[in-house]
């Protein structure tokens, strides 16, 4: 790639009108522009870049074709929304993408007119679509809907659920099967973009709407077999019988990177008025156009910032293992002990650390696609056997099984072991991928055990615990980044279940912290020793069962109690404000604050700016300790509270 590219008709597109006006010559090169400016833009930002490089020409096409943003265009999961988003009026802040106060990295309804629909999760393109559909055919506005969805995200239930009750109803609905990995259908070609655009065109369409309405006046057997002669006819033409029996007019597969494919078979779709949903399969390669993309074994899905001539990314040496690796590692340790030990991902398996556990033992290692409703059913079902299944599943991503868990797991007592990744802040990613409910979510269920390491030679101990836990079901929540940096032990001991420990111990007030707060909570602890107080530091390492004799004991012994997650209201703070309400703990004086996330949703920033703007930082810890003895340590104001 040429670093000194120009882009002249891109920089005459200042909104997706002036798009519609140019030439099919135009449009060809405007592909190059686009691709080498998101290229450009994602190497000093880093993100996902293979998604995107992906979908531009099918991008340029949809907008070409369609009157948006009039006309709804829904992205799903949004890692493929750059390009989009470079032709809609935000390509000067590009360079803010994924960063504190500026864009997200998926499509967000505040942020313009043009993404009609927020994402970040995957597979809810197709049921927002159908609902904007309908509306419209309400409102009796004159409005077409794309969904543009992936051939992985059309893994998930929720998915066909929308098919299937799109294919139940007369809505107008244009679904974009974008297959950039495992072609469903025969491959493209000349032959199939003939056939597509026939069968795409106002006259086939209008001449087979004709012979169904004549069919109907058949006898109902010579109805049947009329309808499924087409069906099948077509199908051996083109592939697509799936979509067909879900209800929807199935047009490709076709080239995605080919615009004398795409706009054409775009435009009878457009123009079509045939009732019903219509499902159009392109074709596309992720990280497609740039070399060190095509070549690379992920195609450059989510890529640090990298040199824009070589493609080699800038990453940052850690000083210590990340989470995600450590129960990787812990995990396949124990499994070499015990062979009943099972690994589940729900289309996770780098993000999780399962790749390694598959390396080692494919055979026990299970990656179900995004389907985490039935990861978790599947892990039970596994648990019920004997075995020992471990559902590696992020924080968010376990949101969408929460049934699953209550009704599959914990109602029945099933020893399935959740290894929940990235709770907590995330960075980059913002709201929509923040850990912050999990807590809340599994704290309210009878029979479950919470773990949250505050290191990662907790960690260690806690999948060694969770491992020999065979009478209930339990979870493990754990940040995502580098741990501290301690000295991992050999083997995981197991750790008694409710059962915390002294980090430091003082006399004056006494901070309960979970999980990684434990380490904000000892800076504080440095901080207030140095104003002349004395802290008590305790690592609660269960959210559920609460070590009651513990809190019991702090709550006698010092004049204010704080406890500090990084969870959403009504964690592991809403435990032991319980416990110590229901005993009188808070009738003589004591002073109780529970420390937690705000009750708002804290957009893209780099984690510990996430932390500070969420008040948990190890300077929040400080004042919350100040505020709670009520002033009269006023005297120890005198110095500046420490950052952290």
């Amino acid at each position: 790639m040429n670093a000194d590219f120009q882009t002249p008709i891109l920089d005459s597109i200042e909104e997706t009108a002036d798009l519609r006006a140019l030439s099919h010559e135009e449009l060809q090169l405007l592909a190059t522009e686009l691709r080498n400016d998101t290229v450009r833009n994602v190497s000093a930002t880093g993100g996902h870049l293979g998604a995107s490089l992906g979908v531009v020409e099918l991008t340029l096409a949809l907008h070409h074709v369609f009157e948006t943003p009039h006309d709804r265009l829904i992205w799903d999961v949004g890692h493929q929304c750059y390009p989009h988003k470079i032709l809609t009026g935000r390509r000067n802040r590009m360079p803010t993408i994924r960063k504190g106060d500026g864009i997200s990295g998926f499509t967000k309804r505040s942020e313009s007119i043009y993404d009609p629909f927020g994402a970040g999760h995957s597979s809810t393109s197709i049921s927002a679509g159908l609902g904007m559909a309908v509306a419209s055919d309400l409102n009796q506005d004159d409005r077409r809907v794309v969904a543009v969805i992936g051939d992985g995200a059309m893994t998930a239930g929720m998915a066909y659920e929308a098919m299937n009750n799109a294919g139940a109803m007369d809505t107008k609905l244009i679904v974009v099967l974008n297959d950039n990995d495992m072609s469903i259908a025969p491959p493209v070609g000349a032959m199939s973009a003939y056939l597509s655009r026939l069968i795409s065109s106002k006259q086939f369409r209008s001449v087979r709407h004709f012979a169904k309405e004549i069919a109907r006046k058949f006898p109902r057997p010579l109805e049947r077999a009329a309808y499924k002669v087409d069906e099948y006819a077509r199908g051996m033409m083109t592939g697509g019988t799936l979509f067909e029996e879900l209800g929807f007019y199935y047009v490709g597969p076709i080239d995605g990177h080919n615009l004398d494919h795409l706009l054409p078979v775009l435009r009878n779709l457009r123009d079509d008025k045939v009732p019903g949903p219509v499902l159009l399969h392109v074709v596309t390669e992720k990280g497609h156009g740039y070399k060190p993309a095509e070549q690379s074994s992920d195609k450059y899905h989510g890529v640090a910032t990298f040199d824009l001539m070589t493609g080699r990314q800038h990453k940052t040496k850690a000083n210590a293992p990340s989470y995600t690796n450590v129960f990787a590692q812990s995990l396949i340790s124990l499994a070499d002990e015990d062979d009943k030990i099972i690994a589940i991902t729900a289309a996770m398996p780098s993000g999780t650390g399962l790749d390694k556990f598959a390396d080692a033992y494919p055979e026990r290692c299970f990656d179900v696609g995004i389907a985490e409703q039935h990861a978790v059913t599947f892990a039970a079902g596994m648990a019920s056997e004997g075995y020992k299944p471990f559902a590696a599943i992020y924080s968010t991503f376990l949101q969408r099984a929460y049934d699953q868990v209550v009704h599959d797991v914990a109602i029945q007592s099933l020893p399935v072991r959740f290894a929940i990744d990235r709770a907590g802040y995330v960075g980059a990613d913002g709201s929509t991928h923040c850990g912050a409910f999990d807590l809340a979510y599994l704290c309210t269920l009878p029979n479950m055990v919470v773990m949250a390491p505050s290191d990662e030679a907790e960690l260690v101990r806690m999948i060694a615990t969770a491992a020999g836990l065979d009478d209930r079901p339990c979870a493990i929540r754990y940040p995502r980044g580098e741990g501290i940096g301690i000295e991992l032990p050999p083997t995981g001991e197991a750790i008694e279940i409710g059962c915390g420990r002294v980090l430091k111990a003082g006399s004056v007030a006494a901070i309960l912290s979970l999980g990684a707060s434990s380490n904000y909570a000892l800076k504080a602890a440095e901080e207030l020793e140095a104003r002349g107080l004395s802290i008590t530091v305790v690592d609660a390492r269960f959210a559920k069962p609460i070590d009651e004799a513990l809190i019991a004991k702090l709550a006698r012994d010092h004049q204010a109690l704080i406890t500090v997650e990084e969870g959403a209201i009504g964690g592991f703070g809403a435990q032991v404000s319980q416990f110590l309400a229901n005993n009188s703990f808070l009738d003589h004086g004591l002073k109780f604050r529970m420390m937690t996330m705000p009750d708002v949703f804290i957009e893209q920033d780099k984690p510990e700016v996430q932390l500070a703007k969420a008040g948990l930082s190890a300077a929040d810890v400080v004042a919350t300790v100040l505020d709670a003895l009520d002033g009269s340590m006023e005297t120890l104001l005198t110095q500046p509270i420490a950052s952290g």
